[in-house]
């Protein structure tokens, strides 16, 4: 174990590279990312967030706190109602994490038993962690095994786990998720696109982990997939404030199935047509979701975001507040799935 996670929350199945890969600036990483090398063979220099935007996180936490414990609470009976207390949570890191230390503390609470819970890494276009899974398989039972992430935006970590459960018969490739305003996700605490907090920040609400990394130079054939810890930001590490914060607005009630919200066309549609609108190429640049549009602010070049709405602080305060700080453009544009969306920099264009 390495990093600020608690080892009875989650075991963390990662191999610590801490200090063998150099993280680059987001401007030399995007540009490798759009000239074809991939993301997972680079870590980035953490954002140093301002106070002001420090300001807007606290304030989001409190504002969405009782929305994020409700998800966490619908999300888990549904689990339970499937899996009951055989259930074994593997949440994708890094956002999948704290999500899943919720989820296990919930079960414990409300059913009375203590699922295990892992932290495996899964890449767009590499796949997820094959000795990683087979760690979890050599102790559990296939059908027990319920993925766990943080939101879904265009739904592409749903499409690899799909591919990726082909090589692992009898592990449902299904994800469980606390919002899924795509409408892509087996389960989900709501469809509406709402704030998590932790997808605010990076390493400092996910234990000082980075983000995950898979290079054949530094990653072996039989090693996990890696990832660095931050162990200089530990003054500034905010993990377990955040599922604290949400674990005291915990309510073990029993829910009622949610009604799914409908929007006009499907969620793929409306990336299609965001694409057209402003001439984008590539559907990668398109990053739907208050989640997606938060990170790529955060650690990709951003170009504009997109919003429902410009008088929405509620929902959007920190990101009205991310995009003054870069120099973004917002604007408003009629979502129907999402309420925010942010549009990366396409470098061949300059």
């Amino acid at each position: 174990m390495f990093g600020t996670y608690k080892p009875e929350d989650v075991t963390v199945l990662l191999k610590d590279i801490t200090g063998l890969v150099k993280p680059q600036s987001t401007e030399e990483r995007e540009r490798l990312i759009q000239s074809g090398r991939h993301y997972c063979e680079m870590l980035p220099i953490e954002y140093e967030p301002s106070e002001k935007y420090m300001q807007a996180f606290f304030q989001a936490m409190e504002l969405y706190s009782a929305m994020t414990a409700e998800s966490v609470g619908r999300l888990a009976q549904q689990i339970y109602e499937e899996k009951g207390d055989r259930t074994v949570l593997v949440s994708l890191a890094r956002a999948g994490t704290p999500v899943g230390i919720l989820l296990k503390r919930y079960l414990k609470a409300k059913y009375g038993f203590e699922p295990a819970h892992y932290t495996v890494s899964i890449i767009r276009g590499r796949g997820i962690d094959k000795n990683a899974m087979k760690y979890i398989l050599d102790r559990h039972s296939p059908q027990d095994l319920q993925f766990v992430d943080g939101w879904t935006g265009k739904g592409a970590i749903s499409r690899v786990l799909d591919e990726a459960m082909k090589d692992f018969p009898g592990v449902s490739a299904g994800l469980a998720v606390l919002s899924d305003p795509a409408q892509l996700s087996e389960k989900c605490g709501t469809h509406d696109d709402f704030l998590i907090a932790s997808s605010c920040l990076n390493s400092t609400v996910s234990g000082l982990l980075s983000r995950t990394f898979l290079r054949s130079d530094i990653i072996g054939e039989n090693d996990f997939h890696g990832a660095a810890f931050y162990r200089e930001l530990i003054p500034k590490d905010l993990t377990y404030t955040f599922i604290e914060r949400i674990e005291r607005d915990f309510d073990y009630k029993e829910y009622k199935k949610e009604d799914i919200k409908t929007s006009s066309g499907s969620a793929c549609e409306e990336v299609q047509g965001i694409c057209n609108d402003f001439g984008i190429r590539d559907v990668n640049l398109v990053k739907p979701s208050i989640g997606e549009a938060t990170r790529v602010l955060l650690r990709r070049l951003p170009w504009k975001v997109l919003v429902h709405s410009l008088d929405d602080s509620d929902h959007l305060g920190h990101l009205y507040r991310l995009a003054e700080e870069k120099g973004v453009e917002l604007i408003e544009y009629p979502l129907r799935h999402y309420r925010a969306c942010g549009l990366i920099k396409d470098l061949a264009d300059n």
